[in-house]
């Protein structure tokens, strides 16, 4: 039982990029130095956004960690590009909730 916890955890960790922090979000996160931020949980946060972003999304949502008053501007926003990539913002946070979880 032991060894097949140790094999999820070697997993989790593989798939999140093992710690090493790369991307416009990932170093965004680091960048941002809140308390629960790790380079384990920011390389994860880095592969979902991988996964649902475009690289122009990914430099976009990485400004919301220096300036959330731009997170709420914008999806506030009536513009239709606005709209669209906070629809799209949204299933990426979702996601990184659901797949990432700060180690404290």
């Amino acid at each position: 039982m032991r060894s097949l916890m140790i094999l999820g955890a070697l997993v989790t960790v593989a798939a999140c990029g093992g710690g090493r922090v790369s991307g416009a979000v990932g170093e965004a996160c680091i960048d941002a130095d809140r308390r629960k931020a790790s380079p384990a949980l920011c390389s994860c946060v880095q592969q979902v956004a991988n996964q649902t972003l475009s690289n122009r999304d990914q430099s976009r949502a990485a400004a919301f960690f220096a300036d959330p008053q731009l997170a709420q501007d914008t999806r506030q926003s009536d513009r239709r590009s606005d709209e669209a990539f906070w629809g799209r913002y949204k299933i990426f946070s979702e996601a990184a909730k659901r797949q990432c979880r700060p180690v404290s």
